[in-house]
């Protein structure tokens, strides 16, 4: 019974950013509904002080995930950078794609890296 209430006080403690990437996380794995985790997850947030939202965000690639020339070209198409200097920037991830852009923004392109194989983090 101790591990449940350690697991709860966890879960209570993810941001919200966290507790979305833990439902994708859930989904893929088990194939489970996102809407059950988010439904899960929405009490323990609400149970939080509420903070100040973030308005800006860096994304960050963190890898190519094994499919480097789909993120490159994803990069590319993103950063407006030519062949050479979208390949060095996959190949030295961790870096950032495009800093203080808007929520949807970040969102989009986080989204896009991911279809292309890649993996993103957003700051």
């Amino acid at each position: 019974m101790a591990d449940i209430e350690k697991l709860v006080d966890q879960l209570s403690a993810l941001t919200v950013l966290e507790a979305a990437e833990l439902a994708k996380a859930l989904e893929e794995k088990w194939g489970v509904s996102a809407a059950a985790a988010v439904a899960v997850a929405a009490p323990a947030g609400a149970a939080a002080p509420a903070a100040e939202e973030q308005t800006e965000f860096d994304v960050i690639l963190t890898g190519d995930g094994g499919n480097k020339i789909a993120v490159i070209k994803e990069v590319r198409a993103i950063t407006n950078l030519g062949l050479t200097e979208a390949k060095a920037l996959v190949e030295a991830a961790p870096k950032a794609l495009k800093e203080g852009v808007n929520k949807a923004e970040a969102e989009d392109i986080k989204a896009k890296i991911l279809a292309a194989g890649g993996t993103v983090e957003l700051k």
